[in-house]
């Protein structure tokens, strides 16, 4: 709980620049600069930049907005996720075939969903607090006050606003990292380690090195099919983060920054279309918009 919850307080602004753009706001104009190719283009400004422009309006505090629901989400979620997982921790064995891939992975995918069912809450809030820097509104000044809001102008559906591109975007992550990983693990790194004809000392120290370097990256594998995984997806959490601040009564929610969206498949089709499905997903080498339109320059 206490390392969630400094890797939270450390990518708060991170997130918070990301919630930013996502919803389309751009307070600050493109600057011409160079692509790699050397060649003149005009790029909106990075994390940075934008960092800077939100501490110059409101002070290095001001990157902290919606830090603390965001740490009760994050405590919270870490307690459930492991209360789920808790009665078959025992029972745990080593992952090495498909089966026990399988059984790990459905047993981790019940556990981050009821984590994701009991916090969304929390994280509504939190991403409500962020876009009152559009309009500079107080609406959701404190946890406790922004639950009563919710619950008076929403009921309790919209605590649960985003919720389901939400779910769906972290089983289908959990599913394609582990499902990769162990194909990686099982056809690509595992059949490249071959007996040696003859052994000797230095044959077999080479074996070990080649055992001991397969082993170090299959621990990698992991890291870098999430990664992946996290990118196919991500137009999941784009959706979700647009849902749970729609038409709230937040400048954010609301034209020029967002359409009224119907329901979260109004909304991936209206991104679809505009071709808005990747915004936000970088924040160092950012879109430039022409018209209603984010393209790569």
């Amino acid at each position: 709980v206490l390392l969630g919850s400094g890797l939270t307080v450390l990518s708060q602004p991170l997130m918070y620049v990301k919630v930013l753009v996502q919803v389309g706001y751009e307070p600050l104009p493109p600057t011409l600069g160079r692509n790699i190719f050397g060649r003149q283009i005009y790029q909106l400004p990075g994390l940075f930049a934008y960092a800077k422009h939100i501490v110059k309006v409101d002070g290095r505090a001001g990157l902290f907005k919606g830090l603390t629901p965001r740490l009760c989400s994050s405590a919270i979620g870490t307690i459930v996720h492991g209360k789920v997982l808790q009665p078959g921790a025992s029972k745990k064995e080593p992952v090495s075939s498909l089966e026990q891939v399988l059984k790990e992975t459905s047993r981790e995918m019940v556990a981050r969903s009821a984590a994701t069912l009991i916090t969304h809450p929390f994280h509504v809030i939190t991403l409500r607090c962020m876009v009152q820097f559009i309009g500079r509104e107080t609406k959701y000044s404190g946890t406790l006050s922004a639950f009563t809001t919710i619950y008076r102008e929403e009921g309790i559906l919209g605590f649960f606003a985003g919720l389901i591109p939400r779910l769906l975007g972290d089983i289908l992550s959990l599913w394609l990292c582990n499902m990769l990983a162990y194909l990686i693990n099982t056809y690509a790194l595992e059949n490249g380690v071959r007996a040696p004809v003859e052994v000797s000392g230095l044959t077999v120290f080479f074996v070990l090195l080649q055992v001991s370097t397969m082993t170090e990256m299959k621990s990698y594998s992991q890291a870098v099919t999430g990664f992946f995984a996290s990118m196919l997806t991500y137009p999941f959490v784009l959706v979700s983060n647009l849902m749970a601040v729609n038409n709230c009564g937040l400048a954010g929610g609301l034209l020029p920054y967002a359409p009224t969206y119907s329901s979260w498949l109004d909304c991936w089709s209206q991104l679809h279309r505009e071709g808005n499905m990747s915004r936000g997903n970088s924040l160092f080498f950012r879109k430039v918009p022409t018209g209603k339109r984010y393209v790569w320059e």
